[in-house]
């Protein structure tokens, strides 16, 4: 990784490749998501939680396969899904620090550099195009979300909500596997919370998240079906 600050004279002619595939980094099982885009998040991936890479806790991230280094969204046209996570959508963009404030980053190392292809991100002139200004809303709204994640995950913690769930999927070669080491909301425990525990929820803005990641969890037979989908197509086995 090699991450630089973002100038319109130094990268006045960069270029970012915005096409979907493995090529560029896509292929992969999981993907931080953050409380404030769950509403779209699980329209169309399952939401869980695995453990924190950064220390202790947790995270959560969009399920996207079953298998490490498997995206089931990926095909030969692209993503397919209308709703990318913030975390993938932002490219080779990050948030960095110029002192005291935030600033835009750039990963020079990052697959997605256009060679005189992909987006510009500055006009010829020097200002923002509208890619940028909608990385811009990207890398906001991840900066939102990280501060927003803590707090959400602390209150789960609190409450005793989250549980860990194994997955036993039979695959379409007749294989009988299971997806394991991730947690989600115990729908059991959050039944129980009494009225003053749920009112708290409400108020701290998190019921809403909550009900976001038990909904989201009906897509889980959804990925099912595209890993099958896929190994019949391809007529792959499974392999872990």
């Amino acid at each position: 990784m090699n991450p630089v600050q973002l100038d319109n004279n130094t990268h006045r002619d960069l270029r970012i490749v915005t096409t979907r595939g493995a090529a560029w980094g896509d292929d992969v099982m999981t993907t931080p998501v953050f409380p404030n885009e769950f509403r779209d998040v699980q329209a169309h991936y399952p939401i869980v939680f695995q453990p924190a890479d950064n220390g202790p806790g947790m995270q959560p991230v969009a399920l996207l396969g079953l298998r490490s280094g498997e995206n089931l969204f990926l095909d030969a046209h692209g993503w397919d899904a209308s709703y990318i996570p913030l975390a993938l959508e932002r490219g080779p963009f990050m948030i960095g620090r110029g002192g005291a404030e935030l600033t835009v980053h750039v990963d020079m190392d990052s697959p997605r550099i256009g060679r005189g292809e992909g987006e510009p991100v500055f006009m010829p002139h020097g200002t923002s195009t509208e890619y940028l200004e909608r990385m811009n809303s990207v890398l906001a709204a991840i900066h939102t979300g990280v501060e927003a994640t803590a707090p959400f995950i602390a209150t789960l913690l609190r409450h005793d909500l989250v549980e860990s769930f194994a997955l036993d999927i039979e695959a379409a070669d007749g294989s009988q596997n299971r997806l394991a080491g991730f947690s989600t909301i115990s729908e059991e425990r959050l039944a129980r919370l009494d009225a003053a525990v749920v009112a708290e929820l409400h108020a701290q803005g998190w019921l809403v998240a909550i009900f976001m990641v038990v909904a989201s969890t009906t897509h889980l037979r959804d990925l099912i079906a595209r890993y099958n989908k896929r190994l019949a197509r391809q007529g792959l086995a499974w392999t872990t």
